[in-house]
């Protein structure tokens, strides 16, 4: 198991310079107002893994305002093989993201997975199953790549020939020995990412259906799309030819339009509740609420299973909107996941059911503080 035993934030958000010891294994609690810094404090932590973080900003974003030096995150890592220092910040002369582990410079942000998996659930995903098709697809490469740090490579890359195709479309400048180069590359990469989603999804649809319980109901997955359907029918090597020939075909309409007309970048994450066989869109609000956490606890679980170990769990003001019950039941099965995980919320009150059991800071206007036995005196 991975988990944080310290972490220091410089430059980092609303922090000039803020520092946490002494973390324990399990559950951590940061407790204050709106807009203390309790989220920035999550952030920091995802920042820890390859990616852009729980808000998806760029590295020049989380800059602290009228900073003369350029921002830092840093911790020290809990790991099977020992104490690891890993750290992450901006070079104030590229302006880009760089990443040190035992004080060294690493080449990649994905040196980061090998030492740290972070999941995390954020109340600006409540409405993941009624918004728009590309949050779902954004929220399940981000579970594929918490299995596999390729996937981000290759959606990169994918997006990148697709700009650029239809940037040559756009204004009527490629011969076709380029496009056609841009064209293999995106058949390449798309049918990569479309089986990933697929094993990945599977994978999860088993860990869902071991991990049902009355409050947090099982959810059926489906990934939907173009590409996806064929690979359920065919090889990939014959569905590759097919992509490859059907972006060659819809280059005139392609050229109107932007983009292209099937893909990956299309495709859909689809979720019914098992039980009532209902379309996760179609189901209450506290329903989908039950849902998402549902399906962020079947991730963890995977990624225990499959790796030893649990992710760090990053859950921001997710028992607000959870009755007492349902609130204890899932600190109960945080608790038994056996990972570090970290909770944010307005109210002492909402964490009544793990006093005791967790570890408590007080954030209050960028200060972190620990608190010992803090809902003694809460009434």
């Amino acid at each position: 198991m991975s988990y944080l035993s310290s972490l220091k934030l410089h430059n980092f958000r609303c922090y000039e310079q803020a520092r946490l010891d002494d973390l324990s294994s399990g559950l951590i609690v940061l407790s204050g107002a709106n807009g203390a810094g309790k989220t920035n404090v999550l952030e920091a932590v995802s920042f820890l893994s390859p990616g852009k973080g729980l808000r998806g900003a760029k590295a020049l974003e989380v800059q602290r305002q009228n900073s003369p030096q350029a921002w830092a995150v840093s911790a020290a890592v809990e790991t099977r093989f020992g104490d690891v220092q890993i750290g992450t910040g901006l070079d104030a002369q590229t302006e880009k993201r760089i990443v040190r582990i035992q004080g060294r410079d690493a080449k990649t942000q994905s040196a980061l997975s090998e030492y740290m998996s972070c999941v995390w659930l954020t109340p600006q995903m409540d409405g993941l199953f009624i918004d728009s098709s590309r949050e779902r697809r954004k929220f399940l490469d981000r579970l594929v790549f918490a299995f596999d740090p390729g996937h981000s490579g290759r959606t990169t890359r994918y997006e990148n020939a697709m700009a650029q195709r239809s940037k040559l479309l756009r204004e009527g400048m490629g011969n076709d020995s380029w496009l056609s180069g841009l064209e293999a590359q995106m058949a390449e990469t798309g049918i990569a990412i479309a089986a990933a989603r697929l094993d990945f999804a599977q994978r999860l649809q088993s860990a869902c259906e071991r991990s049902e319980d009355e409050f947090f109901p099982r959810a059926d997955l489906n990934v939907t799309g173009t590409i996806e359907e064929l690979l359920k029918r065919a090889p990939a090597l014959e569905v590759e030819e097919m992509f490859g020939y059907q972006l060659q075909q819809s280059r005139a309409n392609d050229a109107i339009h932007g983009g292209a007309s099937t893909g990956p970048h299309k495709s859909d994450l689809q979720v019914r509740y098992a039980a009532k066989n209902m379309a996760a869109d179609q189901c209450s609000t506290g329903e989908q609420k039950a849902l998402l956490i549902g399906l962020v606890l079947a991730h963890a679980r995977l990624i225990a299973a499959e790796r030893g170990a649990p992710p760090i769990l990053l859950l921001d003001e997710v028992a607000a909107h959870l009755d007492e019950q349902r609130r204890a039941a899932l600190y109960d099965l945080l608790i038994a996941l056996g990972g570090q995980v970290w909770l944010t919320g307005t109210d002492h009150n909402l964490f009544t059911a793990i006093e005791g059991r967790a570890q408590f800071f007080g954030v209050d206007h960028a200060k972190i503080m620990p608190q010992q036995n803090p809902l003694r005196n809460v009434s």
